[in-house]
């Protein structure tokens, strides 16, 4: 089954599942159907990734090589903005479900399950999660809707590439503070991309002059050596 792209969003995806061909295969399909997905098989590789990345929807195998995934949900939970988690598991008794979402967790998937319904229930859990968030942040006369991906200034949309949305998102969301280099290669890049040195100030550079270009009144100021910073008059 091929599974359509939410329309209108762009999400980020963190796959825990140390079956290399069931990981294989959740990470193409939800590339398809939402967005950028990261794999990793245990749960130390997770708390490393979400160390560095901001992730909309974490699913999460329950049996790993290093441990019980429910641990992993309360650091999940005390993330901001917090990121949905799916669970997914041969352990199909109600009384472990029940235990599963009492635990925090937003939804409990059974092995096998069919690929329609995995992806209704991420949606599902996405719009639960974006109804509960201020959605929209406004720097200057920029306006960044991080449900839809859509930014404005004033009334006049502004189309930018994938990885210029997810730079300004981070940036906005930040405002007025500086923004660590690598915590801005983590929004922007998976983590087997391939980064060249000069990359990430290059899309600064693209991403400064389609602002400037729209009269956007915000600034995307460098701190040499560390990262940058996005403010407004």
């Amino acid at each position: 089954m091929r599974a359509g792209r939410i329309k209108g969003l762009i999400m980020r995806v963190l796959v825990i599942e140390d079956d290399p061909d069931l990981g294989a295969w959740l990470r193409a399909t939800l590339t398809q159907a939402l967005g950028p997905c990261d794999l990793v098989t245990s749960l130390e590789d997770a708390r490393a990734a979400i160390a560095v990345a901001a992730f909309d929807l974490v699913v999460i195998d329950r049996q790993l090589p290093d441990g019980e995934g429910m641990s992993l949900i309360g650091e999940l939970r005390a993330l901001r903005p917090q990121p949905g988690t799916i669970l997914l598991t041969a352990l199909d008794d109600p009384e472990e479900i029940a235990s599963a979402l009492d635990g925090g967790a937003d939804d409990y998937v059974g092995k096998p399950f069919e690929p329609a319904e995995l992806i209704a229930r991420m949606r599902a859990v996405l719009r639960r999660l974006s109804a509960a968030r201020d959605t929209v942040i406004r720097v200057g006369n920029l306006r960044f809707d991080s449900v839809q991906r859509s930014v404005h200034r004033d009334d006049m949309p502004i189309v930018l590439p994938r990885r210029e949305l997810a730079l300004l998102e981070l940036l906005a969301r930040r405002a007025g503070r500086v923004v660590m280099r690598e915590a801005l290669e983590g929004a922007v890049y998976c983590f087997d991309d391939d980064i060249q040195s000069n990359a990430l100030d290059s899309h600064v550079s693209r991403l400064r002059r389609r602002l400037r270009e729209a009269d956007c009144d915000v600034v995307i100021r460098a701190v040499r050596g560390v990262g940058y910073m996005l403010s407004a008059p």
